[in-house]
């Protein structure tokens, strides 16, 4: 991948919930996106950002990747699920608002019918956390959330 993009462009989050600034690089298995921690965001209070929201961070960078590879395959950008996060590790218990952090994900698996795993770093200054995520991208969404509800 040439240029970077907006997230926007490939994550379908928007408002307060769209927390990545760009998608910097694209490959077959992996990812790399930027963003600043916000100080004007739902998960910040007294300048900070509790670390935890990291997973939200990476699963955003796993929906960007999704996004990515939808329209290289000329489909629209879909939702997906976050079904777990196992070995989340990291070195901080929040950042500071205005931390300039990096995300880098790889996928592991993918199964048939939607699933992956997909292993992410996060890292910035004095930040270092890792986790495994496991997600969900029904083929039709609709008729999915139909059928859960």
């Amino acid at each position: 991948m040439q240029q970077a993009y907006k997230a926007e462009e490939l994550v379908p989050h928007s408002g307060d919930m769209s927390l990545l600034d760009e998608v910097t690089t694209v490959g077959e298995e992996t990812l790399t996106a930027k963003l600043r921690v916000r100080d004007d965001g739902i998960f910040s209070r007294d300048g900070r950002v509790p670390a935890y929201v990291g997973i939200e961070y990476m699963a955003q960078a796993v929906a960007a990747f999704s996004g990515y590879h939808a329209r290289q395959r000329g489909e629209s950008v879909r939702l997906g699920f976050l079904l777990g996060t196992r070995q989340f590790h990291s070195n901080i218990d929040s950042y500071q608002c205005g931390d300039e952090l990096t995300i880098e994900i790889e996928r592991l698996l993918q199964a048939e019918n939607g699933m992956a795993t997909f292993e992410c770093r996060l890292n910035g200054r004095g930040v270092q956390q890792s986790a495994r995520l496991n997600v969900y991208q029904p083929e039709n969404i609709e008729a999915y959330l139909k059928e859960k509800l």
